[in-house]
């Protein structure tokens, strides 16, 4: 097992990885840091865990909108047309069920 240690806001954080995702974890970490001045501010200063919960719901938001606004191009995300299909598929096992004899 690996550690790389992160720097989010003023604290250092060691954080255990397997072998090899050093720099997945550390771009991570870069972006906790990058969002902490604005939720800091949010949070009036005073709470570090508050502050993390404000930046968890930032990247949740961003998230939420890559995974359900169309792509730049005008096309559905992939995420979008993967959620699509899976009802298409439940909707199809539904109708292909024999109903109640009328």
């Amino acid at each position: 097992m690996a550690e790389v240690t992160l720097t989010i806001g003023d604290r250092r954080h060691s954080v255990a990885c397997r072998d090899g995702e050093e720099a997945q974890l550390r771009r991570l970490g870069e972006m906790l840091d990058q969002r902490w001045p604005m939720a800091n501010r949010a949070s009036g200063g005073l709470n570090a865990e508050r502050t993390m919960l404000l930046i968890a719901l930032m990247l949740a938001d961003s998230l939420d909108q890559a995974e359900n606004r169309p792509l730049a191009d005008g096309g559905p995300s992939p995420a979008y047309l993967a959620r699509l299909a899976d009802r298409l598929e439940a909707l199809a096992e539904t109708l292909e069920k024999p109903g109640p004899e009328a």
